[in-house]
């Protein structure tokens, strides 16, 4: 058994990875460790999907969703659309612990956060600031009904913990120019991430629009509940979506997973994060040594 462990998406996902390790080698829990993994995340400007310095919506306003789930007590907590807040994570973390719902959205998430401690924080960079003023100049119909499908690359995270317990966590800013309070897949218990302490754990990232229809993750983990090795079971759940979904191939989708005994496993779809500028990578640490993997993808069948 290799344990304790974390997988991460993408390769913004090593820092957070070796952040959550410091947290689990010391004994701490894989709730801990993904809240703080992605944090780090979330506090990285050069990150443009995540947090601070992630990508505005088509008026030009910053919108986080972040969700987080225990496997220990199979809680979770979620905030959708939150804005002007740093860390959405750890609100999320509060909503599961603080109070007696699983997600908050919009202004009273924001209201809620405030009420927690939370600081009111400009979300934008230089970076963003440019990159939403070049949008507006060559986009001549409403923002509110046109936005460019891209960039849209989410952290997940799965751990576990030296006494066996999986968490895992989701968090992004979402597409680039989306329609205002559009929410994606992240902040959802089922398709963004999915825990049972019992089987595994498993997050997806790429176009949650799509994500959202198939339920991804909890199908990745039920997946591993029926024999299936991590890797299976991600193949077997892109397998799924672009067999229901195969006028969107080039949305793009992946997933992550983590079972009980340390095994782990990633699946991308081909088209999508199988390019150049695009590569499917995601990162696992264990026994203080992190590292970035490629692949596998999943081709439509």
């Amino acid at each position: 058994m290799n344990l304790p462990c974390v997988i991460a998406t993408w390769s913004f996902g090593a820092p957070a990875c070796r952040a959550a390790l410091e947290i689990l080698e010391e004994g701490g829990s894989s709730l801990d460790a993904v809240e703080r993994a992605a944090n780090v995340t979330e506090d990285d400007p050069d990150v443009t999907s995540v947090g601070y310095g992630g990508m505005p919506n088509a008026d030009g306003i910053v919108e986080l969703d972040a969700a987080i789930m225990d496997g220990r007590r199979h809680t979770a907590g979620a905030v959708a659309a939150l804005t002007g807040i740093r860390r959405p994570i750890s609100i999320a973390r509060l909503v599961m612990e603080r109070t007696r719902h699983c997600m908050l959205a919009g202004g009273n998430a924001r209201r809620f956060a405030l009420a927690q401690g939370g600081e009111d924080t400009d979300l934008h960079t230089d970076r963003t600031r440019a990159a939403y003023a070049a949008y507006r100049e060559r986009t001549d119909q409403p923002a509110v009904v046109h936005f460019d499908d891209e960039n849209h690359d989410t952290i997940g995270i799965c751990a576990l913990d030296a006494d066996g317990h999986l968490a895992a966590a989701c968090t992004t800013s979402g597409l680039a120019w989306k329609l205002p309070g559009r929410v994606g897949d992240s902040p959802i218990v089922g398709s963004g991430l999915y825990v049972d302490d019992e089987i595994g754990a498993a997050s997806a990232t790429g176009n949650g629009d799509e994500i959202m229809k198939v339920c991804l993750s909890y199908r990745v983990v039920m997946g591993m509940e029926r024999g299936m090795t991590p890797t299976e079971a991600c193949r077997d759940g892109i397998a799924y979506l672009l067999r229901k979904r195969p006028d969107h191939q080039a949305q793009g989708a992946a997933c992550i997973a983590l079972r009980k005994d340390g095994a782990w496993g990633a699946a991308a779809t081909q088209i999508g994060f199988d390019e150049m500028s695009r590569r499917w990578q995601h990162a696992y640490g264990a026994r203080s040594v992190v590292t970035l993997s490629e692949g596998p993808y999943v081709a439509r069948g």
